[in-house]
């Protein structure tokens, strides 16, 4: 409905036609996605009066509310009531609504067995990344292992094992090209939850959550405060600490918003340019070169560099690599290394590769055509 909207616009411009209201409100309004994580029979995290799934969609109307007084903002919610709803269909609503940032709420909490379980306390927020430490391993474990309780999860995550640290190695080697503007808005949201709602202030960081490898946008994961923690629950359980999350929720968000300067775009291009300045034109390639396939099987390739004109065979530009394919999509010629069977079969070489081109990635292809 969202490219439709853009389509109409365009066309009346071009054609001298009159923009409608609802077309040109819809061409320019920026989408946040709001996900109550867990739901249904997935309580997540328990506190001693009330559960994770139960405080994440209370504070996730109330922001919903909120910013949909807001003027040019629209907002789509994962569920709205006690369901469940999985991983990978969250990100698939996100995705389908062409969302300009995405907001999972969580709430936290430490294993049984730890010493400071009732003292523990804090706001959070998580953007995709590294792990750094072994806490943030641990938040994107439990977070992850609710897919468990879908049918054959197995198949619908390619085999990923959210229990199995060595699973974790898809995320090494995938990029985000959102990582920039998920920092920044997780930075305002975290501040705000400080200085408006009074948590402890526990900072940003990094794990891998699969919904957020899967959203196409700057996205975020807030873990509210510790459950766990008597104090923090009550505070949550109440309609003025719900209240306070939800307005810092929503400052934060606006924080963000503003600092785009009003655009609705999401963020550019996963790879810096390559120079250009020794670059000659050539044919269009309209698929991937090099290694070709045709058996119909998926062929990952690294992805590391981009310009707007065609390069030639061993130019500078490529730092010694050899052989390097290239494809063009929207007339912007994108490089490629290698050809792998698969993830791990291609992490050695990711590794040298991101060594010359700090921000290269995994692409997926089948026979001469890439794939998402």
């Amino acid at each position: 409905m969202k490219l439709i909207a853009r389509i109409a616009v365009i066309i009346a411009v071009l054609f001298g036609g009159n923009i409608s209201e609802a077309a040109r409100k819809a061409a320019s309004e920026f989408v946040i996605v709001i996900d109550a994580g867990h739901g249904g029979h997935d309580a997540g995290a328990l506190g001693a009066v009330t559960n994770e799934k139960n405080i994440n969609l209370a504070v996730a109307r109330l922001l919903g509310q909120k910013l949909s007084r807001e003027s040019g903002i629209k907002v789509v919610y994962t569920r709205t009531d006690d369901r469940f709803v999985t991983l990978q269909n969250r990100a698939d609503i996100a995705n389908k609504a062409g969302g300009n940032l995405f907001v999972s709420i969580h709430t936290n909490s430490v294993d049984l067995n730890a010493k400071n379980r009732s003292s523990v306390h804090g706001s959070a927020v998580y953007t995709l990344g590294p792990d750094k430490t072994d806490a943030n391993l641990a938040v994107a474990m439990r977070e992850n292992s609710v897919m468990k309780l879908e049918r054959d999860y197995t198949s619908t995550y390619m085999g990923f094992d959210p229990s199995s640290a060595e699973s974790y190695i898809i995320f090494e080697l995938s990029q985000n090209k959102y990582m920039q503007q998920s920092l920044v808005a997780a930075k305002s949201v975290c501040s705000r939850l400080a200085s408006v709602a009074g948590r402890k202030n526990n900072g940003v960081r990094q794990a891998n959550f699969w919904v957020l490898l899967k959203t196409a946008m700057p996205s975020m994961l807030v873990e509210l405060d510790f459950i766990c923690n008597p104090a923090e629950e009550k505070f949550m359980a109440s309609e003025a600490g719900r209240e306070k999350l939800a307005e810092a929720l929503f400052r934060g968000i606006m924080d963000y918003r503003k600092s785009l300067g009003g655009s609705v775009s999401s963020a550019g291009a996963a790879v810096q340019p390559a120079s250009n300045k020794t670059a000659k034109a050539a044919s269009e390639p309209s698929a991937v070169e090099n290694h070709r396939t045709s058996d119909g099987k998926i062929v990952y390739r690294i992805q590391f560099a981009t310009s707007n004109r065609r390069l030639t065979d061993g130019s500078p530009e490529f730092k010694g690599l050899d052989p390097v394919g290239c494809y063009c999509e929207k007339g912007i010629y994108k490089y490629t290394y290698g050809t792998y069977a698969s993830m791990r079969e291609a992490a050695s070489d990711l590794k040298m590769v991101r060594a010359l081109f700090p921000d290269a990635f995994l692409i997926k292809t089948v026979g001469d055509s890439r794939i998402q």
